[in-house]
């Protein structure tokens, strides 16, 4: 079991999260939450996981020379990736609006990346699920920006809300990787890193 692999650990998720943190909680993992402001930007000429694996890698980056030996430091970055473009966390409700009308009747890709840090080591792992929403009604959208404010969401929305319920027509990949954070790979990997 991976809770008596990483007894000797000590996990610290850089995450302010609330579906993240929920995660860690369900997959029984014990950790401590430790958050460090960084400033979210990446050179323009990266592309789909390139943006998260380097986001991740950044957020990572703001610990170094304050891990222990028993550390396992996680970070982690999500985008929706769409023809061509990365949907990060709309501003304001114009722009998830925006974000969601472009999503409407299309399929995308939601991309997340996740760090392991410790102080020996990096690693970074992706998941890519391809999500296909059916035609939304703009009333629709703007009922659910409303209610829901998805504003901390990258491509404006939260699979695991109404405008998932309603929207979404078809799912490749991992479901939970659309909700914040792959977690198949997480514990996966603390597996491979705590032998």
């Amino acid at each position: 079991m991976l809770q008596e692999k990483l007894k000797d650990h000590h996990i610290i998720l850089a995450s302010g999260s609330p579906r993240r943190q929920q995660f860690f909680k369900e997959l029984e993992i014990d950790f401590e939450i430790r958050l460090k402001p960084v400033k979210e930007e990446y050179p323009s000429e990266l592309k789909d996981v390139e943006i998260t694996n380097y986001l991740a890698e950044l957020k990572a980056a703001a610990f170094d020379g304050e891990l222990s030996t028993r550390d396992i430091l996680i970070t982690s970055d999500t985008i929706v990736w769409h023809e061509g473009k990365a949907l990060e966390k709309p501003t304001d409700p114009a722009q998830a609006l925006e974000m969601i009308k472009a999503l409407s009747g299309k399929s995308h890709e939601v991309i997340t990346s996740v760090c392991f840090k410790t102080i020996e080591k990096l690693r970074t792992v992706h998941a890519i699920t391809r999500v296909t929403f059916s035609s939304l009604e703009e009333d629709e959208i703007k009922y659910y920006i409303d209610k829901y404010r998805p504003f901390d969401k990258a491509g404006a929305y939260g699979i695991q809300e109404w405008i998932g319920l309603i929207g979404v027509e078809h799912l490749e990949g991992s479901y939970f990787n659309v909700v914040g954070l792959p977690t198949h790979l997480v514990h996966q990997t603390l597996r491979e890193i705590a032998e």
